[in-house]
């Protein structure tokens, strides 16, 4: 018996010395684990009009404003209001995408647009617009025709425009061209091929000119500025990759790795708390068959550490993960009709 209970305390010894050699993050993640099974839905309007791939809120709170397959951004105005179009492209109105079409929203897109990422400078009340066709956008706080502000850049026209986000103190914006070669509508080709002529660049709104800060990326996705403003992580489709660029301090202007991921990312947000939330379009490895659960989004720590997984149903494959201040966190899709709320 003595010797039976000392194997035990030994083993409960070693089991303490390896839980304290685990690092934090990885505790945390699976003390922390989300269950997204059962999201509110706030459901779109039309029917035609799917896909939320990226959720914004302004400065003074509304929205969610998302962007939507027909080539518009629709606005949650309430449960009283309910949703209506904020603003569209240029060649949305020049093309008349508001008439009723039976072609689906994929055939029509390159004419319509396609806003992906979008985000709000909060001083001015603007929104920008990465429209995967269209090229950078930006439209003014109570909507409308958006105006365009660079379809290209080094000489080379923007081919698949899709992630954005704000330097909220200089007005810089930031943004992803996830290639030079494939369109949106060819994305699988990008991962497929290992395309790797996706570029980032900087658009400065006191010049009107857009910077190429680095080219021959994999499939740069979704981007996002650190708190303390000293860099960008971009989320790295194809390689399943977030990567640190640089563009403040000792080493501007340089990229390194920053987080290995379990699944295809596509766009990056802040958590508000230093660290960010990215959403995982599918699982590294994922079987067709088994438990119908899959990683949704992993939140990321502001050095790259794993902090908290979200899991959900398989039918269920986000784009987007935005945390509000009151801990709900709004889920974008490129193929649902609705924006998805978890409530932790």
């Amino acid at each position: 018996m003595k010797r039976t209970r000392s194997k035990l305390l030994l083993l409960a010894a070693l089991l303490a010395a390896v839980l304290l050699l685990l690092p934090p993050a990885a505790a945390a993640a699976a003390a922390k684990a989300i269950d997204a099974s059962n999201p509110q839905r706030l459901e779109l309007p039309d029917t035609m009009a799917i896909g939320p791939e990226s959720v914004a809120f302004d400065g003074h709170g509304a929205g969610p404003y998302v962007s939507v397959s027909d080539g518009r951004i629709l606005k949650y105005g309430g449960e009283g209001a309910g949703w209506k179009t904020f603003a569209y492209s240029p060649s949305y109105t020049k093309n008349k995408c508001d008439d009723f079409s039976d072609l689906p929203p994929v055939a029509t897109e390159s004419s319509c647009g396609r806003p992906l990422g979008l985000r709000f400078h909060v001083d001015s009340g603007n929104l920008y617009i990465a429209d995967a066709y269209m090229g950078l956008m930006r439209v003014g706080p109570n909507g409308g025709e958006a105006t365009v502000l660079a379809t290209e850049a080094g000489g080379t026209p923007l081919r698949f425009t899709n992630g954005v986000d704000i330097d909220q103190v200089t007005g810089d914006v930031y943004f992803t061209d996830s290639s030079k070669t494939y369109t949106r509508a060819q994305h699988q080709m990008v991962t497929t091929t290992g395309d790797s002529t996706g570029r980032i660049m900087k658009y400065d709104p006191r010049t009107n000119q857009v910077t190429v800060l680095q080219s021959g990326v994999t499939y740069p996705n979704g981007i996002a500025i650190s708190a303390d403003r000293t860099h960008l992580v971009v989320a790295l489709t194809g390689p399943c990759k977030l990567m640190r660029y640089w563009i403040r301090g000792p080493k501007a202007n340089m990229s390194e790795p920053f987080a290995d991921l379990p699944g295809y990312p596509d766009n990056v947000r802040p958590d508000g708390k230093g660290g960010y939330w990215v959403a995982l379009h599918r699982e590294k490895f994922e079987l067709p068959f088994g438990l119908d659960r899959h990683l949704l989004a992993i939140r990321i720590g502001a050095e790259g550490e794993k902090l908290q997984e979200m899991k959900g149903h398989k039918n269920v494959r986000p784009t987007e993960a935005v945390e509000r201040d009151d801990g709900k966190i709004y889920l974008g899709s490129v193929e649902l009709s609705y924006v998805g709320i978890v409530n932790p």
